[in-house]
């Protein structure tokens, strides 16, 4: 096999969480596998690590060792034919079973993620409500159970603010997130004042862009940044928009979103003074109910 000496791809990444996924359903040790057929513990190793592409008749051996069905082998067979390729982009449609799943993956993987939103409050710091809300803004043709299933969806995601070793998150929002009357202004309420105890996470860092800063370069759409405990890993960007969702990880790419996210820091308020802001739109937003 061959190894690749720059960071995995993407797809690289993806075949690799695949196949070690099929292994474990399987109910296969590493050595069991090393065992059954004439495949090394290095390369195999290599393999799930990831290090490099699989040959094909090597992926064919593990394909048909672990008893993977017609779905998992044609994704699989489509994630190693692009496994050296930078960069993924792919509908939207079939998102919660494909690409959403993958970048719930990356995300349950990475050391620190940096999200910019310009107009919701970010997935990890929502509320239920506020999610089921949102989701169902997004999609209102969606059946109770697909709506239920992508909010439970987001509501484990969140798992990494309160595991062992929690992610740390870095979180910059456009002001026009905390007025937006999702789910109405008993959710908003709630939602704010969930963020308002972001303070009391230190591992989340959350900024506010207030109105009067005018224009700024994130105003074409949100994204979010993701790095590794491993530098070998580099570095991903994913972009969540109506038309697709993209996965990028040029260099080129990751200087440009790294280079946003540091200017749209620069103008926005201090972690102390965001929150002041949005205990300020809190009030307000109870005095609403309070009047209705």
């Amino acid at each position: 096999m061959s190894v690749t000496a720059r960071p995995p791809t993407v797809r690289l990444r993806r075949l690799a969480s695949e196949l070690k996924r099929a292994r474990k359903a399987a109910g296969l040790s590493q050595g069991d596998v090393t065992a059954q057929t004439r495949i090394s513990p290095a390369t195999l190793y290599r393999i799930e690590k990831p290090e490099g592409r699989p040959q094909m008749r090597t992926l064919l051996t593990l394909l048909d060792l672990y008893g993977v069905g017609a779905d998992v082998r044609s994704r699989v067979m489509a994630l190693h034919e692009g496994a050296d390729t930078q960069g993924w982009l792919r509908p939207y449609r079939d998102a919660l079973r494909d690409e959403y799943n993958a970048y719930i993956q990356f995300e349950a993987e990475a050391m620190v993620v940096r999200n910019w939103e310009a107009l919701y409050i970010p997935g990890l710091l929502q509320t239920e409500p506020y999610a089921h809300a949102v989701i169902k803004g997004h999609l209102p043709n969606a059946t109770p159970e697909d709506l239920e299933q992508r909010v439970k969806a987001r509501m484990d995601r969140q798992e990494v603010l309160t595991k062992k070793d929690p992610l740390e998150l870095t979180v910059i929002m456009d002001e026009a997130a905390l007025h937006r009357q999702v789910g109405g202004p008993h959710v908003m309420a709630e939602q704010l004042q969930r963020l308002e105890a972001t303070v009391d996470l230190p591992h989340v860092s959350l900024h506010v862009i207030p109105w009067d800063v005018g224009a700024h370069p994130g105003m074409p759409g949100s994204f979010v940044v993701l790095s590794f405990a491993d530098p070998d890993d580099g570095q991903i960007v994913y972009i969540d928009s109506m038309a697709n969702d993209s996965f990028l990880e040029s260099p080129a790419d990751i200087d440009r979103y790294g280079g946003i996210f540091d200017d749209l820091r620069r103008r926005a308020l201090s972690p102390d003074d965001s929150v002041a802001l949005i205990a300020k739109t809190r009030r307000e937003c109870t005095r609403e109910l309070e009047t209705a």
